[in-house]
């Protein structure tokens, strides 16, 4: 007999809701049968299992669920794994490029930061240096009339 899990058996092992679950489900990424009355039980099989951690993985790698599906269901009907590891490349070598973009611009952010930061710190020790000046003349003038 084949291994089966409950909504709340998966939802536990990958830490997430039966809400989120039951959204994988209405994606189309979980084909769980129906049990019990009115069909209202889940039962999910190891090929939801591993759908489901399919998913969580693409979704990881920034993939869309819309992108995590069509790569899936490709490799429902492994006739052919060449387009599937195609498609599959393509979608994460254009996630790729988008993170490289990502990375130059917050790499140009972190240095736009680090120079206002070098810039207010020099305010503030020009201000401190006035500050301490500005006493140290006032102490001198108050001796001179005592």
């Amino acid at each position: 007999m084949a291994i089966t899990y409950s909504i709340s058996d998966l939802a536990k092992e990958f830490d997430l809701t039966t809400r989120a679950m039951r959204f994988y489900e209405d994606m189309g990424l979980l084909q769980p049968e129906r049990s019990g009355p009115g069909g209202r039980s889940r039962v999910y099989s190891g090929r939801d299992r591993t759908r489901l951690k399919l998913t969580l993985r693409a979704k990881r790698l920034g993939l869309s669920l819309t992108e995590a599906k069509d790569i899936i269901d490709m490799y429902d009907s492994p006739r052919d794994t060449g387009p599937q590891l195609k498609k599959f490349l393509a979608v994460i070598a254009e996630h790729q490029k988008q993170l490289e973009a990502q990375m130059t611009d917050l790499q140009a952010n972190l240095d736009e930061l680090k120079e206002h930061q070098r810039e207010a710190r020099a305010l503030l020790a020009k201000s401190v240096d006035k500050a301490a000046s500005k006493s140290a003349a006032t102490k001198a003038k108050a001796k001179n009339v005592a």
